[in-house]
């Protein structure tokens, strides 16, 4: 778990496309589950083992400054992570992770 208390942040790109809201006034959004795997798969990457458990309760907005709040789980501590959209390129979303460096309470 130590791995994952990282004070740099992390720079990924999402794989997956934009998906835009029903709504047709909405504002287009990667799905939750894909930003899940986005960054299981990153910090699996980076410091060499993915968390047990990556959850993100909303879609993260494709426009530069959104900002998702997520966790990861990982014997059994809880660690809070925010995701920052940093560019939109078509249907790339680029964006920061950082993993927060005390357990959720």
């Amino acid at each position: 778990m130590a791995g994952f208390r990282s004070p740099h942040v992390l720079r990924i790109a999402a794989l997956a496309p934009i998906l835009a809201l029903a709504s047709g006034c909405g504002t287009a959004s990667v799905d939750a589950g894909d930003l899940e795997e986005q960054i299981s798969s990153e910090l699996a990457r980076q410091v060499g083992e993915a968390p047990e458990v990556v959850e993100c309760p909303d879609d993260l907005d494709a426009e530069v400054g959104a900002e998702a709040r997520c966790s990861l789980t990982d014997s059994g501590t809880t660690l809070g992570v925010t995701v920052t959209v940093t560019e939109v390129d078509g249907s790339d979303v680029k964006f920061d992770i950082a993993v927060d460096e005390q357990p959720e309470e």
